[in-house]
Formats: structure tokens, C-alpha cells, sequence
């Protein structure tokens, strides 16, 4: 790792901002019984569950991409020290990902997750994908985050450089678990069994 095994000014940031994701999405699923897991506020509203599985969908189908993305920049040398600069684009992409919701998007069909998911599968898969990703950030300690190009996660025509691309995946685990939040407060949510 550079600088004697501490990560890079970037790389720290995002690693903070996953490990406060990971004490935020406990806090929101703590206590919760399996029906107030699975319960969704109306038709085509997602429930707790279905945010949580849809950021481990995404884990699940992105991380590969993210740690071939790094190997191949440590291979060809692409290394860096930053700061880095990230063009406008990427960052409008990533503020856009950001909660409160202004713009909502409909999920591609390989990123919308199945209704009634148990708690204890759900939630052991969600720990596990944030805990890989904090690795993947060690793994990124060193390499050019603003010359390395990842692509977003739902398609391969638009990249985004990798400190972008760690950026957007932090706001959008922000944005699901806002959208959570948002199903836990309705005035309708059902009581603990």
C-alpha cells in the first residue's frame, strides 16, 4: 500500500463514508421482525428488503468489474499518489446518485431484487459485499484513481474514472438505504409482531 499502509487522502474518504453505510444500514434493520423486513408501502414500492438485496444485487454483479478494473491498472503501472481531479460529467453522475431523491430511475431488470427475503440471508450477504468493497479500496491504495476508467454498473458506454466510480457506489448505498428509511417512517408501517 502507499504511504507505509495507509490509504490515499480519496480512497480514506470513501472507506469512511462504507464503514458509516455499514453502522447506518444496522441501526435501520435492528429489531426489525420479518413481515416489517418485507413490508412494501404500495404497488411498485420497494420494501426494506428489497433495498438491501437490490445493493447486494449490485455488489454482486459490480465488484468483479471494480476488482478487474484495479488489477488491471496495477498491472500496466497506472499508479498515482493524487490528489486527482474527476471531470464535471462523473460528478454530476454521482450527485445525482445522492439522497433526498429529486430524480428517480427505474432499476434495469438484473438489478431489481425478489420481495420477501429473510432478514438473516439478506442482511450476512450485505455485510459480506461491504466488507469487500472496504477491501477493494485497500486493493485501489496507489493506483491513478482519475486515469484508471471503470464503467457504471448498468451499462458499458459511459466510464467513469475509479475514484468517481467509488464515489457512486457510496451514493447510491446512501440512496437505498434513504429510500429504507423512508419505508421504516411511513405512518403505515406495521408494527413488531
Amino acid at each position: 500500500m502507499a504511504n507505509g499502509g495507509e490509504l490515499i487522502v480519496e480512497l480514506n474518504g470513501y472507506y469512511r463514508q462504507i464503514e458509516e453505510i455499514k453502522r447506518d444500514a444496522e441501526e435501520l434493520v435492528r429489531d426489525l421482525s420479518e413481515a416489517q423486513f418485507n413490508w412494501q408501502p404500495g404497488p411498485n414500492r420497494w420494501s426494506i428488503a428489497q433495498c438491501l438485496e437490490h445493493l447486494n444485487v449490485t455488489s454482486r454483479l459490480y465488484w468483479p468489474v471494480l476488482a478487474e478494473t484495479i488489477m488491471r491498472s496495477r498491472t500496466s503501472g497506472l499508479m498515482s499518489p493524487g490528489p486527482f481531479k474527476h471531470g464535471w460529467f462523473g460528478n454530476f453522475f454521482v450527485r445525482t446518485a445522492e439522497p433526498p431523491v429529486r430524480t428517480r430511475f427505474k432499476a434495469p431488470r438484473r438489478f431489481r431484487p425478489p420481495s420477501d427475503q429473510p432478514i438473516a440471508r439478506v442482511w450476512a450477504q450485505f455485510v459480506t459485499f461491504q466488507d469487500r468493497l472496504l477491501e477493494l479500496l485497500r486493493e485501489a491504495n496507489g493506483v491513478d484513481l482519475a486515469r484508471t476508467k471503470v464503467p457504471l454498473p448498468a451499462t458499458n458506454l459511459i466510464k467513469l474514472t475509479l475514484g468517481q466510480g467509488f464515489a457512486l457506489v457510496a451514493a447510491h448505498e446512501r440512496r437505498h438505504l434513504w429510500q429504507a428509511r423512508q419505508v421504516k417512517d411511513d405512518p403505515n408501517f406495521p408494527n413488531r409482531d
